[in-house]
């Protein structure tokens, strides 16, 4: 039998996952906190972006629905709410349709995905599909990305503000409660993903699940990018 890894060697193996693979790292995303992207392509990002923001909730249900544990179900269902809102003009898919509005979209347009990439489609309805078909505890593990650019929010929602003026300030709000949000969410989903997985099969496929969560996000940038531009060789200051 093969021997478990302690917490910390786990731990480690996690955040290993993100080292070069992250989206952060690549080259649009780069380009968009440079302020190097135009009106077009921060417009087409937006609206593809969407289809992944509305499948979040989807997505955890589907997690709550494999999990036999209340008192998981109690610390994850929280995030359901956050993307849907208490009520209608709340929460997190609400706030990103407002992001489309500020930048020059309409509603109806990233409502119905008419800007909507299939590579995009096909990387966020994997991902809905993993997190129904996977073990619960490898399911959350996918979700951990959030633990490899923990001021990614941050360095977003500076980048918006000093370089994409002509998005109305309000817009931004999505990002502003994120700052809070990322950070509750990624601690809450290693705690989970530490505490559960507790066989080293169970840790092992865990690692696996960060890494493809990490693939179908690049690839969801490879298909923006693809449509939009934006491929500009970043500097050797943007990539320090």
């Amino acid at each position: 039998m093969t021997e478990i890894w302690d917490r910390e060697t786990f731990l480690q193996r996690l955040r290993d996952v993100g080292k070069d693979r992250y989206h952060h790292l690549h080259p649009f995303h780069i380009a968009m906190n440079a302020g190097r992207l135009s009106q077009n392509q921060i417009r087409g990002w937006i609206a593809n972006r969407f289809y992944y923001q509305q499948n979040i909730p989807i997505k955890d249900a589907a997690i709550l629905s494999n999990c036999p544990r209340p008192e998981v179900r109690r610390i994850w269902i929280h995030r359901i709410l956050d993307h849907d809102g208490q009520a209608q003009g709340e929460g997190g898919i609400e706030a990103w349709l407002r992001l489309a509005e500020a930048a020059g979209l309409s509603r109806d347009d990233v409502w119905s995905h008419r800007y909507l990439l299939p590579g995009v489609r096909f990387a966020v309805d994997a991902y809905v599909n993993f997190c129904r078909t996977q073990p619960w505890p490898i399911a959350i593990a996918a979700s951990l990305t959030e633990l490899f650019a923990p001021d990614l929010m941050r360095e977003r929602l500076a980048a918006f503000e000093k370089h994409y003026t002509w998005i109305v300030p309000d817009g931004l709000q999505y990002f502003r409660a994120r700052l809070m949000q990322a950070r509750r969410d990624s601690n809450e989903g290693l705690e989970l993903t530490l505490t559960y997985c507790n066989t080293r099969e169970l840790q092992e496929k865990a690692v696996e699940a960060l890494a493809f969560k990490c693939d179908l996000l690049w690839a969801m940038l490879d298909a923006i990018q693809l449509a939009y531009g934006g491929a500009t060789q970043p500097s050797k200051e943007e990539t320090k």
